[in-house]
């Protein structure tokens, strides 16, 4: 541990900023010599290759921690979560028998369990530990074609903004995917749903609302698509990956009105939740809705142990080995309750609102629309060219990361502030610096 914590903070420091300067030509000379075959399976071991390889991994990351990083759905996960995820590396428990880990198929429930209830879904509700939200969507969709009853084509309705893994997971399941449009703020318009499924000749197996867009950080209107779903006899999937953590916050958990009517739930909390990846979890309403998943193998889980009271978490997941990353949830549950997790919500949620203000203050930029959760969405000046050459020359120059998108066929930049130690002065900076590689990249531009 002394030998990693060295390496990290060596690292870190020879990185000097939010990743490394240079681009892949950089990053490649950092690994210089350590990354050949014949370096990374000698005949005989080096001794230091713990520290070796840790101080180049740090020295070439993007480092979530650094108010600069702002791109992506990626936290800087919460120290005492680390430390809780250590133990279980160090125990090496497996979820799919009871005898492989005793304590960690009773933490898992109850964590399950809590996150049920934090979710507003009745009782009888359960669920299981995922990857995160491509896994937990798939599980959703996959539990809901297999519900359905009929021979028509399966079709799957969601919003014009819903997350890629909905179409990738109906690309796996033979299920045909219906768009449906979403307003110039990134939500589905329940309407619109309901003359698609009223039009639908096949068979509607699902509809999939999301509570948090990639882009956006946008909440469909969960109420009133859970009536539009309810009167057309279809079941909702609700992926909340991202939005599903304000739900510790008392001041945003009332955007998520409707989610505990939805039959399936999608969480991820290695977004507002400041988990190590990965920390996705995958709810239902009813726990029968799990019986697809079910099974026994004679040398894992046979019927007579699980009579026996020897109860096993196989038959709840796609996946066989399976560690318990219930217990660093459950760690950081107890150690920082709703009221300190909330706390961060609001504390990064306040951090858009401010940036988005500034932004809106600027004769430099455009604002695309007032931060619903975390993400900000604007853009320098007016040429997309631009705006794609600033945000790599920051990645260049090792200054910043910024995200960037396409919105009505124009580029945006993004800032999705998932840092709770970052304040305003870092977010001021981040944006004079942004503001500086749009001077350039547009005086560059000019000059060709």
């Amino acid at each position: 541990m002394r030998e990693v914590l060295g390496a990290l903070e060596t690292g870190a420091r020879e990185r000097g900023g939010p990743l490394p300067a240079g681009g892949p030509d950089a990053v490649r000379a950092a690994w210089a010599g350590l990354l050949t075959p014949g370096a990374l399976l000698p005949d005989r071991g080096v001794p230091g290759a713990l520290g070796e390889l840790t101080r180049a991994l740090a020295r070439t990351a993007a480092d979530p921690a650094d108010p600069a990083c702002a791109a992506h759905l990626h936290v800087p996960p919460l120290a005492v979560a680390v430390a809780a995820d250590l133990a279980v590396n160090a125990l090496n428990p497996s979820l799919d028998s009871w005898d492989q880990a005793p304590g960690g198929v009773e933490l898992e429930q109850a964590v399950v369990r809590t996150l049920t209830q934090l979710a507003g879904l009745p009782n009888g509700a359960d669920g299981t530990f995922t990857t995160g939200g491509s896994e937990s969507n798939l599980m959703g969709l996959l539990l809901a074609r297999d519900r359905a009853e009929g021979t028509a084509r399966r079709v799957v309705f969601c919003s014009d903004a819903a997350h890629f893994s909905v179409r990738r997971a109906c690309a796996l399941l033979g299920a045909e995917v219906r768009p449906v449009e979403s307003d110039r703020y990134g939500r589905m318009d329940p309407r619109l749903l309901d003359w698609a499924l009223a039009d639908c000749r096949d068979l509607p197996v699902c509809v999939v609302a999301t509570a948090g867009t990639t882009d956006l950080g946008a909440i469909d209107p969960l109420d009133a698509l859970a009536d539009v779903a309810a009167r057309h006899r279809v079941p909702l999937h609700v992926d909340a990956a991202y939005g599903g953590g304000a739900l510790f916050s008392r001041q945003l958990a009332p955007l998520l009105a409707g989610l505990g009517r939805a039959d399936s739930v999608s969480l991820d909390l290695h977004k507002l939740g400041w988990q190590p990846v990965a920390a996705g979890v995958f709810l239902v309403r009813d726990r029968s809705a799990l019986q697809p998943l079910e099974l026994h193998a004679a040398y894992l889980n046979p019927e007579a142990d699980e009579e026996a009271g020897l109860t096993s978490l196989l038959g709840r997941s796609l996946r066989t080995t399976r560690r318990p990353d219930a217990f660093k949830v459950a760690v950081t549950l107890r150690t920082l309750g709703r009221e300190g997790l909330g706390a961060l919500v609001d504390h990064c949620h306040a951090l858009a609102r401010h940036t988005a203000q500034r932004i809106s203050e600027s004769r430099d930029f455009e604002l695309y629309t007032v931060p619903m959760l975390t993400t900000v969405v604007f853009r320098y000046g007016d040429s997309d060219e631009v705006n794609d050459a600033l945000r790599r020359r920051l990645l260049a120059e090792g200054t910043a990361v910024v995200g960037r998108t396409e919105i009505g066929g124009a580029v945006w930049l993004k800032l999705t502030l998932l840092n709770p130690q970052a304040g305003e002065a870092d977010l001021d900076r981040l944006l004079e610096r942004v503001r500086a590689a749009g001077a350039a990249a547009a005086a560059q531009n000019r000059h060709r």
